[in-house]
């Protein structure tokens, strides 16, 4: 049998070298590439040998299978994101940026669910027990039914695991895991593989819930090989900006529920309060109507959300004008700009343009296209759009105006929270009954013209 060979791969992308070098040839990180244990190899064309294995089962697709049952915490916030509440022998990921708060977030789910009847277990495994308590008495859960542990050796947790039968288990976090089974240091490509296997095996073979906790990169990304996020069941992400008080827990796959819904909490003294009504929340420090400032009627998963969009656009004495962004997709600010100047006849290239999401929202529909070309356009003219005008629409490069999905539930949102008017598509025709009144566009030369006067 062939000497199996050994491998190297990227810790911040995944991706596999034959030999060791400083710097990733596939995402350009430096100091990331880690040599893998090779696995072992079977018999040629006999893999698993000559013994049979057991039929499997088959069932067809009209088979009916009652939904899995759910726990909710009470917090609506989480119970949303989740789908619903935990799932039973369901793996769960959470990342985010270190101090944004998510060991905090799941204290408050571990009191909530051991508080529900779920025999809750929490394993730390970067802060010592008499931290995790201190935590504990700021959030007012030092009486809380939850059982603490200060554990890396993974042997020892699936030991623990064994014998207490919990029903949920919370990992803080997956990169201190250690299996002695590896010979890599813990938080390696190899060590991050081993545990998340061994603990969603144990979620699916015990019927316990598992939530682990994921370190990130530097460009936010969950830290450690791809394949994790391939394991569990759902993996959320918490984000937010250190700057504001509110934190957003983001859901980019659910097996049991919607993907790309939304949770908002509040940090505050005692811990992350959950945000009944977040439209109001992002809007709550608009002032008076200023150039610059629109207001954006979008969807975060299944939940309507009204957020402002803030441009400015000033002369720069330098050759290369600069172009900022904080909460939207900067190679689409680009292209909007090139067709402002292609279409509409209107130059930015002796401008800086800042583009800002304010409140710390990250957006990433198309269809704040239209919103963002308007604040643009707002604080290059100098014209403030009407301050009770929500404004939504996908651009294409011809300049026309696409429609977008569920226009009744922002034109619903946006009434709720007392607009009286909106500029949509042309070629959306849904909306009438919004009780507001609708301004359609077909194109973004029209809309130029028609808003701004300009063209």
């Amino acid at each position: 049998m062939a000497r199996p060979t050994t491998t190297f791969t990227c810790t911040a992308c995944g991706a596999g070298h034959a030999r060791w070098s400083g710097r990733c040839d596939a995402c350009g990180a430096w100091n990331t590439i880690q040599e893998e244990a090779p696995l072992s190899a079977g018999p040629a064309g006999r893999s698993l040998g000559a013994r049979r294995g057991a039929a499997i089962a088959l069932t067809d697709l009209a088979t009916e299978e009652a939904p899995p049952p759910r726990t909710c915490t009470g917090l609506a916030e989480l119970d949303r994101v989740l789908g619903g509440g935990l799932v039973p022998s369901s793996a769960v990921l959470v990342g985010g940026d270190p101090g944004i708060g998510k060991s905090t977030l799941l204290l408050q789910a571990a009191a909530r669910f051991a508080g529900a009847g779920l025999k809750t277990l929490y394993v730390s495994g970067e802060e010592a027990s008499a931290q995790v308590r201190m935590r504990a008495q700021r959030l007012g859960l030092e009486n809380a039914p939850v059982r603490l542990a200060a554990a890396t050796g993974l042997r020892d947790i699936l030991t623990t695991l064994d014998t207490e039968r919990p029903d949920l288990v919370i990992i803080d976090s997956i990169q201190t895991m250690w299996s002695d089974t590896i010979d890599s240091a813990p938080g390696s490509v190899a060590q991050v593989r081993a545990a998340a296997h061994e603990l969603t095996g144990y979620a699916k073979r015990r019927g316990a819930s598992v939530i682990l906790v994921g370190h990130v990169t530097k460009d936010g990304q969950i830290a450690g090989p791809r394949v994790v996020e391939h394991m569990v069941d759902c993996v959320l992400y918490f984000e937010g900006e250190r700057g504001h008080q509110f934190r957003i827990l983001r859901s980019v796959k659910n097996r049991f529920g919607p993907a790309d819904e939304i949770g908002v909490f509040e940090m505050t003294g005692r811990g992350l309060a959950e945000v009944a009504n977040p439209s109001a929340l992002f809007l709550a420090g608009r002032g008076a109507p200023a150039p610059g400032s629109v207001v954006f009627a979008g969807i975060e998963g299944t939940r309507p959300l009204l957020v402002e969009v803030q441009a400015l656009v000033a002369p720069t004495p330098h050759a290369q004008p600069r172009r900022a962004v904080v909460g939207w997709d900067g190679a689409r600010l680009a292209m909007i700009l090139a067709v402002l100047e292609a279409r509409c006849a209107i130059p930015f290239a002796g401008f800086d343009v800042y583009l800002n999401v304010a409140g710390g929202l990250r957006i990433s529909e198309p269809a704040a296209d239209l919103a963002v070309a308007a604040a643009l356009l707002s604080a290059r003219e100098d014209v403030a759009l009407a301050p009770e005008t929500v404004v939504f629409g996908e651009i294409s490069l011809s300049g026309a105006l696409r429609p977008v999905g569920q226009t009744e539930n922002r034109l619903k949102e946006a009434r709720k929270l007392g607009f009286t008017s909106a500029i949509l598509p042309s070629d959306d025709k849904t909306g009438g009954q919004s009780g507001l009144s609708l301004t359609r566009m077909g194109d973004l030369t029209a809309f130029v013209g028609d808003v701004f006067g300009a063209g």
